[in-house]
């Protein structure tokens, strides 16, 4: 599926008041665009957990994405809210992203243990929570890259989210 649009959520208080470039979001916004997918907004904001949940609400709620990417706020750091925040919106938890995600990056650092990251559904999109570090938030994306094209058709009740199911062989 080509056409699936993506918002990218930078929490973080250095980079929100420009003390730190932030460079998770434009390593996010690069690899999904070399996915061939789209993003339709960025923004950077402080690990305030009403001003997270405002956003991820507005632009849930705006429908002008099927993806919300974050990154950032979701270690231990008493400041870390995203996790809460994240689900505070969401209608429905997907927890097999995160435990892939978890499963997965343990192979690389036994930090991923220290992950709370959460995904959800909120309406038709998708809210994946993402390291804050460049280098982890790209393998994260790429972790679960490959099941985002069927989780938007089935989010967008797409007939063609169908045939993924077809049992092999037939």
């Amino acid at each position: 599926m080509k056409n699936i649009r993506f918002a990218i959520l930078t929490v973080s208080d250095r980079s929100a008041a420009g003390i730190r470039e932030d460079l998770s979001g434009p390593a996010l916004v690069e690899s999904v665009k070399k996915a061939g997918w789209e993003i339709n907004r960025t923004e950077i904001i402080p690990d305030e957990l009403s001003q997270i949940r405002d956003v991820l609400l507005s632009w849930c709620d705006e429908k002008c994405s099927d993806i919300i990417l974050t990154t950032g706020g979701t270690g231990f750091a008493p400041r870390d809210v995203t996790p809460e925040a994240t689900k505070l919106v969401i209608e429905r938890e997907t927890p097999g992203l995160c435990e892939a995600m978890r499963s997965t990056s343990l192979s690389i650092t036994p930090h991923a243990m220290l992950s709370r990251a959460v995904a959800g559904i909120r309406g038709n999109v998708l809210i994946v929570n993402l390291p804050g570090s460049p280098k982890a938030a790209v393998e994260n994306f790429e972790i679960i890259r490959p099941v985002l094209s069927h989780a938007v058709e089935l989010l967008r009740n797409d007939p063609a989210a169908e045939t993924g199911h077809a049992p092999k062989g037939n």
